[in-house]
């Protein structure tokens, strides 16, 4: 594994606890500003949209640069949350660490696949994913424990701690050019016009949405899953927490297993991880009064749900032809599907129909993004022509 590889991943850890730890630090945070609970909850929203909002790549400057500098913004932003001496100092640095969250992982996935052969690039993708998942099993409990022992302050300390890290190691292992177009192939598009063009293509339009509606429909269930859990699966406040730890186990592998299936095969795996999913919600709708099946099926829940991650990135680079905004939309998508899909699964419970129906509605919107995808893989094949075209210049 390539060393560029491995502080690539460590960037992602530091990046995906920032995301993930303020839920576990909520309560000490608001009693220290002297704030409602809505708005500590804020911290957790504004984040969101800032990574939405920030997901946009500078391409004219070498991705390496990029990355650090994009680094060097998340210490900033978490050093300035660590002595933060008021409420809107603190979400200001939550805005501001939030707004490399879109950029590192779009353009670092277009390093990641550029430091291994071809054929291992949603691999290499998934590697420095698995820095993400990590901190998703790790990120509330680490806050949690953190806070309660050296006080909230202490765990953005830490984080900015780990972004250092990162920031050194991508400076020592990433290899200056990495990420940028070889002289023996079209350049990737440079500057915000050229990338935009990349837009034109309907397999990258195809690929955002699935992508939107797959993430919608797995955070629509996620989001209410705690409600579930207590009360419709008999699990006690204090069971969620390792719950959780299970789904992010979940996450883990399915990244793994994701990557390196997306290598043999990559859009019938992108098919397959999203009918997963479709099932797996749809049955823990029907289960979920069973404690045992409930543990087994938000494992299976964390598995599909992320098995496609590096396959769609892999996949939206290619249709664009490398153009780093392309990459970084993806993560855009993915944000936005997460707010609508926990809109749509909060409007289910508001209508009265019980806390296992953020599972079906989530099991209908990645219902639809697996139709999306097989409409994708359809236009995508080759014609009869380009086939014979194929084997005669093999």
């Amino acid at each position: 594994m390539p060393s560029g590889l491995v502080a690539l991943a460590v960037g992602g850890f530091g990046i995906g606890l920032t995301e993930f730890l303020i839920a576990g630090l909520l309560p000490q945070v608001a009693a220290s500003f002297a704030v409602s609970e809505a708005a500590a909850g804020r911290l957790i929203s504004g984040y969101a949209l800032s990574v939405a909002v920030g997901a946009i790549a500078t391409a004219r400057l070498p991705r390496k640069h990029v990355l650090v500098a994009l680094v060097v913004l998340f210490v900033l932003g978490n050093l300035l949350s660590a002595i933060a001496p008021s409420y809107p100092v603190m979400l200001l640095g939550r805005i501001v660490a939030a707004l490399c969250h879109g950029s590192f992982f779009g353009i670092g996935s277009l390093v990641a696949r550029s430091l291994v052969a071809p054929e291992r690039a949603s691999r290499a993708v998934a590697v420095m994913f698995a820095g993400l998942t990590v901190a998703n099993v790790l990120g509330v409990p680490f806050g949690a424990l953190v806070g309660e022992r050296w006080g909230w302050r202490a765990a953005f300390w830490a984080v900015t701690v780990i972004g250092l890290l990162a920031l050194a190691g991508i400076i020592a292992f990433v290899p200056r050019r990495a990420g940028e177009t070889p002289p023996t192939e079209p350049a990737a598009p440079t500057g915000l016009r050229a990338q935009l063009r990349a837009f034109r293509s309907g397999q990258v339009w195809l690929t955002l949405v699935a992508t939107a509606l797959g993430y919608g429909g797995m955070f629509g269930a996620f989001s209410y899953i705690a409600y579930t859990f207590t009360e419709v699966g008999g699990f006690s406040s204090a069971d969620v927490a390792w719950l959780l730890m299970v789904y992010g186990v979940g996450l883990v592998v399915g990244n793994l297993i994701g990557g390196r299936a997306a290598d043999h095969d990559r859009d019938r795996a992108l098919v397959l991880a999203l009918a997963g999913l479709t099932v797996t919600l749809a049955v823990f709708g029907l289960l979920a009064e069973s404690g045992t099946a409930s543990v087994v099926l938000v494992f299976l829940m964390g598995v599909f749900g992320f098995a496609g991650v590096p396959g769609m990135i892999t996949r939206v680079t290619d249709y664009a032809h490398g153009a780093a905004l392309a990459a970084s939309a993806n993560v855009s998508a993915s944000n936005l599907g997460n707010a609508l899909g926990a809109w749509a699964g909060g409007l289910a419970i508001t209508a009265g129909l019980g806390y296992t129906a953020p599972l079906y509605v989530g099991a209908g919107i990645v219902l639809t993004s697996v139709l999306v995808m097989t409409v994708a893989a359809h236009r995508a094949r080759p014609t009869g022509r380009q086939a014979r075209e194929s084997v005669v210049r093999r």
